[in-house]
């Protein structure tokens, strides 16, 4: 054996031993010890002075094969305790696993005559090889039978020891897989076995470590695991024992293939090395791999500080580079499932939930039809909804029920109101929700929808502040109209006594024209025009107001008006507004040869008036997020009070604004208003005021 790896299986053996052995006498000082507890320590110490033993030689030595033996059979014993006490108060057979304790330990005891045969007598050479070779075989069945008997002790503990028990299982199988590999490379490939006989001591250092989390239950409570150092410890660990997998299999290559061997031994390599390259960054892969190691080693599904950490992190990341608020939140919330896309639902004016915004979501319409009333009473009480339970999809809307990758819906609730809802795709490990999934969720919705709540909050207060500012601006305005006012008063006072005076003349009209002038630059400085009083709803005839609307701009533009209106119940005066709004920014988006079309019909029991323009049209995003919000404009110079106002006066009128529209080809405002009945209809030739 090379000098390196002599220090190497030393020094490992004897940090081994150090180890076992505090961990030993810590057991054994405990007041509070059980049976199952001595046993262990009395294992964790013959443990130790067998791995002290090789420490101060070799495995070469004359007793390191009774040492081992003595070894296993501790190990042996105390899960032979732990596995009574498992058994208690249950029923079925149990003969079964008692016979194969007595099969391992007729092996171990025929396994240490034979050891004790060749090392001890002057033998043949024939007599002394057989006598190893079956040794070998007899350690390969102890290991296979071992690892039997702790796979037996998993089954049969309760479901909740299991994760208090997985450490120190895990630890016992990793120890006796490795001997299992040892003994296997020893007895086909002589030469080979001794590296792996070095690092054993680093391994057994190892095994140490996680039997010491096994057994220290006292501090459960203040102590956890944590899970990123498991995955990390557990992937170096399935990476050595993928490596020696290889290096067992290129060696019963090089036995069987004969001349090839090294042929076969490269294309073996190049082919292991390719899969694992293609198999170790799958999502899919990695995701399995993290459930197997939260199933079998820890209580919960989730580390509760970590995914509320990262919730926290991802959901308050700000900055110009930071995606927006929606987005954030859905991330930070499919990021606790695992789920690779999430959509964020608001509810809108009417109730429904609408699709806000998406994170990672394919293929996603954002003018998809809202969630109906049904779903959204049950998210309002708090259910999470599994979209992948059957009939769940009978209330969805179309597109949702279509969608393959759909899978929960959790609520946003904020102080017992829902003001949205999360739509989350399915994990790349499939399974159902369970009650740490719900639970995670409903805080996860209530964190979130704070967060969007306390953002709405801030654009109500920011709008309210635009206005505020709107308003002085007016009052300044006003002020300035007030002087123009005194003005003109004076003007008019004065041209009674002095109306024929020639140079009067001259001076009344160059300061009407500096008025007009000031009072332009005034209305130019609110981008607005004037608002007239409001009247009662009443009964009258559309088309003529349509006509006179028509005929005013047509001045300035070519506006055609196609079909007949129908008498309508409404205020004269609001509609004449609304219509004005919509067709004077139709005209502002249209070019000059693209004439403006109003269309006239009537759907269901509402009027219906279509303003279409050929202008430059707007995007979905732009009308969802922008068109009927307060001071958003897409003209230079609009003050975007328009098409909010327009919405406004219709709602109040019982009425209704909608839009289409695509940039680049134009767009079509829709207004309904409610039809007058026969008995309000106003008499023949009658017109709006």
């Amino acid at each position: 054996m090379p000098v390196f790896l002599q220090i190497v299986g030393d020094w490992g053996h004897a940090l081994a031993a150090t180890l076992f052995a505090a961990l030993g006498i810590w057991l054994l000082r405990r007041r509070d010890g059980s049976t199952d507890l001595r046993c262990l320590a009395a294992a964790m110490l013959l443990t130790s002075g067998w791995a002290l033993y090789i420490s101060f030689g070799s495995v070469a030595k004359p007793l390191s094969g009774l040492g081992e033996n003595i070894r296993n059979a501790s190990w042996l014993l105390a899960m032979f305790v732990l596995l009574r006490r498992a058994w208690a108060g249950r029923q079925g057979p149990k003969g079964g696993v008692v016979a194969v304790y007595a099969a391992v330990a007729g092996l171990i005891l025929l396994q240490t005559v034979t050891d004790l045969s060749w090392r001890q007598f002057s033998l043949s050479g024939d007599v002394q090889d057989a006598l190893i070779a079956t040794t070998l075989v007899l350690r390969m069945m102890t290991a296979i039978g071992s690892l039997l008997l702790l796979h037996q002790l998993y089954s049969v503990c309760p479901v909740e020891e299991r994760s208090g028990l997985a450490p120190l299982l895990g630890a016992l199988a990793a120890m006796w897989g490795y001997d299992f590999a040892l003994y296997l490379i020893g007895y086909v490939a002589p030469q080979r076995a001794a590296s792996l006989f070095a690092l054993r001591g680093l391994l057994m250092a190892v095994v140490a470590a996680f039997v010491a989390i096994g057994v220290r239950r006292d501090l459960s409570g203040r102590v956890q695991l944590s899970r990123a150092l498991t995955m990390q410890s557990l992937s170096v660990f399935a990476i050595g024992l993928y490596v020696v997998l290889i290096a067992a299999v290129a060696i019963l290559i090089e036995m069987i293939a004969g001349p090839y061997a090294r042929l076969v031994e490269i294309g073996a390599v190049f082919f292991t090395a390719v899969t694992a390259l293609v198999l170790l960054p799958s999502p899919r892969l990695q995701a399995v791999w993290r459930v197997q190691v939260a199933k079998h080693f820890f209580q919960h599904r989730y580390d509760y500080r970590t995914e509320w950490m990262r919730f926290g992190e991802t959901i308050g990341r700000s900055g110009d580079a930071s995606a927006p608020l929606g987005q954030r939140v859905a991330k930070a919330v499919a990021d606790i499932t695992q789920s690779p896309a999430a959509i964020l639902l608001l509810r809108d004016e009417e109730g429904s939930l609408s699709v806000e915004t998406h994170w990672n979501w394919p293929n996603l319409a954002m003018d998809a039809a809202p969630i109906p009333a049904e779903m959204t009473a049950r998210l309002e009480q708090g259910h999470i909804i599994d979209l992948g339970r059957e009939g769940e999809s009978a209330v969805s809307p179309r597109w949702l029920a279509q969608d393959r990758q759909v899978w929960a819906m959790a609520p946003l609730i904020h102080y017992g109101r829902l003001i949205g809802a999360i739509l989350l795709a399915r994990p790349p490990v499939d399974r159902r929700l369970d009650w740490e999934d719900l639970d995670m969720l409903r805080a996860a919705g209530r964190q979130a929808a704070s967060h969007i709540s306390e953002a709405q909050g801030q654009q109500a207060l920011a709008d309210a502040q635009r206005f505020d500012e709107f308003n002085r601006r007016f009052a300044f305005i006003l002020h300035d109209v007030k002087n123009l006012v005194s003005q003109l008063s004076l003007l008019t006072h004065n041209a009674e006594r002095h109306a024929d005076n020639p140079d009067f003349r001259a001076d009344m009209i160059l300061t009407l024209k500096e008025s007009v002038g000031r009072m332009n630059a005034m209305l130019g400085r609110l981008s607005q025009h004037h608002k007239a009083a409001a009247q009662e709803a009443r009964a009258f005839g559309l088309q003529p107001l349509l006509v006179r609307i028509a005929a005013m701009r047509s001045r300035h533009h070519a506006v055609r008006i196609e079909g007949t209106a129908p008498d309508i119940m409404a205020d004269p005066v609001r509609t004449e507004q609304v219509i004005l709004h919509l067709v004077q920014n139709a005209i502002d988006a249209s070019p000059a040869d693209r004439p403006v079309v109003i269309r006239l019909g009537r759907q269901d029991d509402m009027a219906r008036i279509d303003i279409i323009d050929q202008g430059s049209g707007m995007s979905a995003e732009y009308i969802r997020r922008e068109l009927f919000k307060p001071f958003a404009s897409s003209k230079a110079g609009g003050f975007g009070l328009g098409a909010f106002e327009a919405r406004a006066l219709a709602q109040a009128m019982g009425g209704r604004i909608m839009v289409e529209s695509q940039a680049g080809v134009g767009s079509r405002f829709t207004i309904f208003l409610p039809l007058a009945s026969a008995g309000d209809r106003p008499a023949h030739g009658e017109q709006a005021a």
